[in-house]
């Protein structure tokens, strides 16, 4: 495992992080909490020490696996969670991953955040994140003004958005950068699926802003790991069910053109994650990790080869043609609509 800093902050985390969804929410299977405290302490084993939550999560429960899975190693781990979602009086709810009303008032985020600290069993969040914010929270200066608050109280070291669902959020991302400069921004990123991430990570840059990014759905959902086929059926709870078929049949196609990234022992699942970490901005990666198999793989991924230069402009090349695969145009949830900042 290797390690990068977080820039103006004083966070450490492993290159390969763990993001609990998989585990606590039952969209990636069931778990029982024994299965799920196990494969957190094989991630820990093999050097990951980024795990992040969200108080959404099983109403709670993945914040709950962190406190028994590291509370005699505390100092050892980064924790980060979310908070933005009212799953306390909405939380009953919920289907499947269809959303629940926000609330990012500052007495929500206050309160959220002291709910998350004691189910955390902590006294502070490494990373406090806003969970899917709108573009109306990017401009409430309210919003900010309480998560600085919390950072001076040191009730948390740092805080940025996560950006979803889907692929959309470009704008909101956008603005977030270049108005509040972030620690950290969450959002999708791989091989298959690069707009809008690669103008999010651009705006940074482009701003001269230290913030740094956590990349989630860096498998496109599972493709990117290779052992995809078009017979391939999820499970009955599984999120993936819920997509067309021909996400599966396309993805596929644009999969079997990257098989020349399996070589020298690196696997194709490890060369999409050594192609996110060639940007010095992302601070980790959060593959979706639900077996101590794939576990395994992917945190072995940054002691692999890198990527040549050869095989960047491959990939690049690839992808401005869509892989050549003809496919309707991908539907965005979020603002994909320019907006000025003030």
């Amino acid at each position: 495992m290797k390690y990068r800093r977080y820039r103006n902050t004083d966070l450490e985390v492993s290159e390969v992080g763990f993001g609990l969804w998989t585990i606590s929410t039952g969209w990636w299977g069931q778990f029982t909490e024994a299965e799920a405290l196990s494969l957190l302490h094989k991630a820990f084993d093999a050097g990951v020490t980024l795990y992040d939550a969200a108080d959404t999560y099983g109403n709670g429960y993945s914040e709950e696996l962190l406190a028994k899975a590291f509370g005699d190693r505390r100092d050892q781990v980064v924790i980060a969670t979310k908070v933005g979602y009212d799953f306390v009086h909405h939380g009953g709810e919920r289907r499947g991953q269809r959303e629940i009303p926000q609330d990012f008032s500052p007495a929500a985020i206050e309160r959220a955040t002291e709910a998350a600290l004691r189910r955390l069993a902590t006294d502070r969040i490494d990373l406090l994140q806003l969970h899917n914010i709108r573009m109306e929270q990017v401009h409430d200066d309210a919003v900010w003004e309480t998560l600085e608050r919390l950072k001076q109280s040191g009730r948390i070291r740092a805080y940025g958005i996560a950006l979803g669902p889907a692929i959309g959020w470009l704008y909101e991302g956008v603005n977030c950068i270049k108005r509040r400069n972030p620690a950290s921004v969450q959002h999708i990123y791989n091989l298959l699926e690069q707009h809008p991430g690669a103008s999010i990570q651009a705006a940074a840059r482009e701003a001269g802003w230290d913030t740094m990014f956590l990349i989630r759905v860096t498998h496109s959902s599972g493709l990117l790991e290779g052992h995809y086929t078009p017979e391939t059926v999820f499970p009955p709870n599984d999120h993936r069910n819920h997509r067309p078929r021909s996400w599966l049949l396309d993805g596929v196609k644009k999969v079997e053109q990257l098989r020349f990234l399996e070589r020298d022992g690196r696997t194709l699942g490890q060369a999409a994650l050594q192609w996110l970490l060639t940007d010095d901005r992302v601070a980790s990666t959060l593959p979706n990790i639900y077996n101590a198999q794939q576990l395994a793989e992917f945190a072995a991924a940054p002691d692999c080869p890198p990527l040549t230069d050869d095989e960047m402009e491959r990939i690049a090349a690839l992808h401005a043609i869509n892989f050549g695969v003809s496919e309707a145009p991908a539907r965005f949830k979020g603002t994909m609509e320019p907006a000025s900042v003030a």
